[in-house]
């Protein structure tokens, strides 16, 4: 018979009467993710979703690395279909997993039955086929409790399955399911990982950066995009939306006090943003900061800069420090983009002693010099909106 993917669902089986709405989302999801890699059938039955290819000119190792990053799936396995028939999945394991049974130690076999009209119990099948394998490769010794390897048996509605170790998947909820949510991207190592920490909570994102062209050049525009295509394979299909934020940039040198500079900015990132989410119909707003990172990101600070706008604000990686955030950039494989040495726009007209505590109405009172509908209208006009493919 044929290889097969076998995802195993996480959350989502423990949906209730809404889990059907959670795995339509995955199936739409994953058909989506398999186009480039050829035709599949997605389907799903007794908590495992299937991923059959249906011709030969399917790329499999391709489809497999696209599934792998496929929030929602908690594990997967490529499987070989055969006959629910005890010599047949001997068989199967020996021509499927032969160079892994041949090279490993030691080994044991595990069963699933969840096809209950199967004659043998799980027990009795483990034991059927690990006494076959036993014979077959003399130098393997069973183990148990720590395998080197473990041969899994699953006996489901349409065939049985035969595999071995899984991989672990992304986990999370499908995207989507949980609505839409603009994701504030810089050029920097967090704001990355923070919209793939939401889009793994299931929400489907749109970016928003902020381009403060000529202080910032198009190499730096071009690090934020490339940054967004590298989380494709997470997120689908993204829209990043170019803000230009120069015009603000200087008015704010021009009218403000030099400490508030940074807050006054955000504030105004937070109500571009906004206008953005509620443009696209999007519930919330997502940023990437760590509480005392920086000084916009004390706690008056983004008491503040949050205030600004009336949707809420998400902060994924507010209570993690630098090297969990690194670590999770590393496994996303965007932190060697992420420090690539261009300027983004919060580095422009940096205060040289910025306020990490604003004053009862200080802030009130600079924005009062500013003609902020003006200024935020004109941002939102001058929207480039550029569609990143995974």
């Amino acid at each position: 018979m044929e290889e097969i993917f076998l995802l195993k669902l996480g959350e989502l089986v423990l949906k209730g009467l809404n889990r059907h709405t959670f795995e339509d989302k995955l199936i739409a999801n994953a058909q989506r993710r398999l186009r480039p890699w050829g035709r599949f059938r997605v389907y799903s039955k007794q908590s495992i979703l299937y991923v059959e290819p249906l011709d030969e000119n399917c790329n499999l190792d391709g489809a497999w690395e696209a599934m792998k990053r496929l929030f929602g799936v908690v594990g997967l396995s490529r499987a070989l279909a055969c006959p629910k028939d005890k010599d047949a999945m001997v068989e199967a394991a020996c021509s499927y997993l032969g160079g892994k049974l041949s090279t490993a130690r030691t080994f044991k076999v595990e069963s699933k039955r969840a096809d209950k009209s199967f004659p043998l119990t799980s027990i009795q099948l483990s034991q059927y086929v690990g006494g076959e394998l036993d014979e077959r490769y003399p130098h393997l010794q069973v183990d148990v409790h720590h395998p080197e390897l473990t041969v899994y048996l699953e006996v489901r509605e349409n065939a049985a399955y035969v595999h071995a170790n899984p991989d672990p998947g992304a986990g999370g909820l499908p995207v989507g399911v949980n609505g839409r949510a603009v994701s504030l991207l810089s050029g920097g190592i967090d704001s990355p990982v923070a919209s793939w920490m939401m889009a793994k909570r299931g929400l489907a994102l749109d970016m928003v950066h902020f381009f403060s062209y000529p202080y910032t050049s198009e190499e730096a525009k071009e690090k934020v995009l490339t940054l967004a295509k590298l989380l494709t394979p997470w997120c689908g299909r993204l829209i990043v939306h170019v803000v230009p934020f120069t015009a603000i940039q200087e008015e704010l040198r021009r009218k403000c006090p030099e400490e508030l500079f940074t807050i006054l900015m955000r504030r105004f990132m937070m109500r571009i943003a906004e206008r953005v989410a509620l443009r696209i119909k999007a519930g919330a707003i997502i940023t990437g900061e760590s509480l005392g990172q920086v000084a916009s990101q004390t706690m008056d600070a983004m008491k503040l800069t949050g205030a600004a706008c009336s949707l809420p604000v998400l902060r994924p990686v507010v209570g993690m420090d630098k090297e969990e955030i690194v670590t999770i950039a590393r496994k996303i494989n965007t932190f060697e983009t992420s420090i690539l040495p261009y300027e983004d726009c919060c580095t422009v007209f940096t205060p040289r002693h910025p306020r990490l505590h604003p004053l009862p109405g200080e802030v009130e009172a600079a924005e009062a010099l500013l003609d902020i509908d003006a200024l935020v209208d004109a941002a939102v006009e001058g929207i480039e909106r550029i569609k990143i493919d995974p």
